[in-house]
């Protein structure tokens, strides 16, 4: 495939424009994080620096993505998966990073790191290789989530996000609210385009659609939450 090739695209071809739109808003936000490191102290560049990642990365996966669909008109789920695998770790990271200035340890880090890549290689397994059994590793992924979801809500996270009060707990609530309803767009996508007794409800929907929304919603929002927080923070320092 060459990269610099321009990929051909039906005018109603609706999915296609959601990847095209996708890949350019995560390279525009990945330009923006990156640029904007500079104007914060070292406490806060390092999250600004994964919320630059995040999207980047998104946007390498989506600019394939896209010519993968206009070329095959099929779903990339491969590269989807590779691109979550990296990108939702690194989403839970944040939580570790605007934690730290409560005493966050790295054990937090690594719990989360470990739920989310359950999570995800379960999804995988139901989505591709065993869809068969989908219903079944759907319901491992599932659980994983609502363990990411009951750490950051009532957990270790939220105690230390309560600790250290202020922009930290504003920004900490906002990113739990991405987890518990920005992350629940994907199991729909998956109950989409996966046979179980969830067809007659969800079985109409396009998942490629329904993933491209929620990651552009997710990653983007994921940083700007980081972004508004360290811009924040700069301002309490000044005052």
């Amino acid at each position: 495939m060459n990269f610099l090739s321009v990929a051909k695209m039906a005018p109603d071809d609706y999915v296609g424009f959601t990847f095209f739109v996708g890949c350019m808003a995560m390279m525009a936000a990945s330009v923006f994080f990156f640029l904007s490191m500079s104007s914060f102290d070292k406490k806060w560049r390092t999250s600004i620096l994964v919320s630059g990642l995040i999207t980047f990365i998104a946007a390498v996966h989506y600019w394939y993505m896209r010519d993968y669909w206009v070329s095959n008109m099929e779903s990339p789920t491969f590269f989807r998966y590779v691109d979550w695998v990296l990108t939702v770790p690194l989403m839970c990271v944040e939580f570790y990073l605007i934690l730290k200035v409560a005493g966050a340890k790295k054990s937090l880090m690594w719990r989360l790191i470990f739920l989310s890549v359950v999570m995800l290689v379960t999804g995988y397994m139901g989505e591709v290789l065993y869809r068969d059994q989908a219903w079944f590793w759907g319901l491992i992924s599932g659980l994983a989530y609502f363990v990411i979801v009951y750490d950051i809500w009532f957990g270790t996270a939220k105690k230390l996000a309560e600790a250290a009060g202020g922009a930290v707990l504003k920004a900490h609530k906002t990113l739990c609210w991405f987890v518990l309803v920005g992350w629940a767009i994907y199991p729909i996508g998956y109950m989409a385009g996966t046979p179980g007794w969830y067809e007659g409800v969800f079985g109409g929907l396009d998942l490629d659609v329904i993933y491209n929304i929620g990651d552009a919603i997710n990653k983007i929002g994921f940083g700007l939450v980081v972004y508004n927080l360290a811009v924040q923070s700069s301002e309490e320092i000044k005052k």
